[in-house]
């Protein structure tokens, strides 16, 4: 939900954690699949030190492009991380602290969002890092019943795959259609 969203944002700012700052507002703008978001490339979302506002990733599951736009707040964040002391000639936008690793793990990552969000209280077990690929495509579903968009977005091939993905259910395609009327 959007309020547990910014909360875990506020947590993660007040820590002057910009990193996982960078990571998470990368997670929730891209929508990207774990496996892909870990190894984004600076170049990927960096051009002259400025955060590209559209960006293109091969998904290496499906092997098709998938494109979002990343927020000013997150172009902000993706700078202010690159800048600093941790980042300067890393080639990944983020890095493993292990040398035989290129950038951090899907375990990693999903370590980081588990404990994200026990710090707001939330149960972490309920959880995963697909939630974080979920919450905006959810959100934009939930906003505008346009499911063909929110397909597109997550770059699915079949739009029953992404009505399964969101759970959409008969009850909610029943109420949207109640509100048409011809």
């Amino acid at each position: 939900m959007p309020k547990q969203v910014w909360a875990i944002r506020a947590r993660l700012e007040l820590a002057g954690n910009l990193r996982d700052l960078a990571l998470f507002n990368v997670a929730i703008d891209s929508k990207l699949r774990g496996c892909n978001l870990v190894k984004l490339a600076v170049a990927d979302l960096v051009r002259d030190d400025r955060g590209r506002e559209r960006v293109s990733v091969i998904q290496s599951k499906t092997k098709r492009p998938v494109q979002f736009e990343l927020s000013e707040n997150t172009r902000y964040t993706i700078v202010a991380w690159i800048k600093s002391p941790e980042m300067p000639g890393c080639r990944f936008m983020f890095p493993s602290r292990f040398h035989d690793s290129p950038h951090i793990s899907i375990r990693q990552y999903g370590r980081l969002v588990r404990d994200w969000v026990a710090a707001i209280g939330l149960k972490p077990s309920r959880y995963r890092t697909h939630s974080l690929r979920r919450t905006k495509a959810a959100e934009i579903y939930r906003k505008t019943g346009y499911l063909r968009a929110v397909q597109l977005l997550l770059g699915n091939t079949k739009v029953d795959s992404t009505v399964r993905y969101l759970g959409v259910e008969l009850e909610d395609a029943l109420s949207m259609a109640e509100q048409i009327d011809i």
